[in-house]
């Protein structure tokens, strides 16, 4: 294969979980987006929602993918289940360097962790909160979560969706 310096040979790693039909980790050229990922999985299971989910933005490397996980938006969302279990040693420093919004009901810890003023602790006091109240359904529901006041809902309201 040899390393062209001059070739254009860079790649970009991630990870597509849910309802996908190869979940796992994926690697793609780099500028490459969201869709070329689903694809790069095998595609999206039939419906499975993809409401969130922006298919045309540009992949960042290290990044977690995630469709579908809690079902339909509207009515009978179930149960779901409660995180990915993110494993460790995916080698990547900062994982939440996204450039679109994070879902509230289906982030990792990490991606959490990486929205600004959000730490390691209120991280974890929001998927405690998802997990006690089967995800989010507005954005303002974050208010109710420990550590959340105004200033840092108003903060957080453009980089999230419910």
């Amino acid at each position: 294969m040899g390393g062209a310096p001059n070739g254009p040979a860079r790649m970009v790693v991630v990870d597509v979980t849910g309802k996908v039909r190869r979940p796992g980790i994926h690697r793609l050229p780099a500028g490459s987006r969201v869709t070329d990922a689903l694809e790069a999985a095998g595609g999206v299971v039939p419906g499975a929602n993809l409401r969130g989910l922006n298919r045309a933005r540009l992949l960042t490397d290290g990044e977690q993918i995630v469709v579908g996980e809690e079902g339909a938006p509207g009515g009978g969302g179930g149960s779901g289940q409660a995180g990915a279990g993110g494993g460790g040693g995916a080698g990547s420093g900062t994982p939440g360097t996204t450039s679109g919004p994070v879902s509230l009901s289906t982030a990792t810890e990490q991606q959490l962790d990486a929205l600004p003023g959000v730490g390691p602790v209120l991280a974890r006091h929001i998927i405690e909160f998802r997990t006690q109240h089967g995800g989010f359904t507005s954005v303002d529901q974050l208010r109710q979560v420990s550590g959340i006041g105004d200033r840092r809902l108003a903060d957080l309201r453009p980089l999230v969706t419910p």
